[in-house]
């Protein structure tokens, strides 16, 4: 970045060996910007230089140290950039952070936090993400909605446990349990099984569209929330254990 900040095309290019096959750079920017990668410009340049600053990177290993050790988890190539801070439904549901985590890689955007527990409560939730999508051995084109939901509601109860409820997401609190049955019963149950290339896992895990916000994360954390009452619960189970396995206690 300190190189080509103004072209982060081509910092992309950069990344496609972590990407293979067909991989092109102009559209891993395009998706990456999805989740919040940065734009060049003035705002962008400060945030990065303020992350600089603070020490982002080493702070950012030094967590990742700890995870990998507690967790036994996989040595994977993580990237911190800054946060495209114009991006305002991106800024306010991170508090200006964000994340994405594939198999064998995880990227980080950033913008200075005046807490630095919040930049563990992210690692929390993306590097959760790649322990067990290694554990369940399984592609992830083909997750199901089932699958996603139960991914995201486990992330966000390692954070719940590891840094503290205060640290976890709004809309693991925004949505009641007599608000998610609901859904639940109307449209949820009947498509669990939708993957990821059809149109309507998205839509349904994001909340897109007239559906409430982020409710297939609200979803996932209630289920999880449930099966956590009746006992037995462990990060190996958390890893290890089918999405299935975490809906059979479930009450709504």
């Amino acid at each position: 970045m300190e190189k080509d900040f103004n072209s982060p095309k081509i910092i992309c290019e950069k990344l496609l060996a972590y990407f293979g096959g067909d991989a092109d750079a102009k559209k891993i920017y395009t998706y990456l910007k999805n989740f919040g990668m940065y734009k060049p410009e003035h705002r962008s340049k400060k945030t990065f230089e303020e992350l600089k600053a603070k020490k982002y990177w080493s702070a950012t290993e030094k967590i990742f140290r700890k995870y990998q050790r507690k967790w036994k988890g996989p040595d994977i190539p993580i990237f911190i950039f800054p946060m495209d801070v114009s991006n305002s439904r991106l800024m306010k549901e991170g508090k200006g952070k964000s994340g994405l985590s594939f198999i064998d890689k995880m990227f980080i955007f950033l913008t200075p936090l005046e807490d630095v527990k919040e930049l563990e409560a992210l690692f929390v939730h993306e590097y959760h993400h790649v322990c067990r999508m290694q554990a369940q051995k399984k592609s992830p084109d083909e997750y199901t909605l089932l699958d996603s939901i139960i991914l995201e509601g486990l992330a966000e109860h390692a954070v719940a446990t590891h840094c503290g409820l205060e640290y976890t997401g709004d809309w693991s609190r925004r949505y009641s349990t007599k608000t998610l049955a609901g859904f639940w019963e109307e449209e949820l149950e009947k498509k669990l099984s939708l993957t990821r290339s059809d149109r309507e896992h998205d839509q349904i895990l994001f909340g897109l569209g007239s559906r409430p916000r982020l409710l297939g994360y609200a979803m996932g954390y209630e289920i999880v929330k449930q099966y956590k009452q009746h006992g037995n619960f462990t990060d190996k189970a958390s890893f290890y254990s089918p999405a299935k396995e975490f809906t059979k206690l479930l009450k709504f």
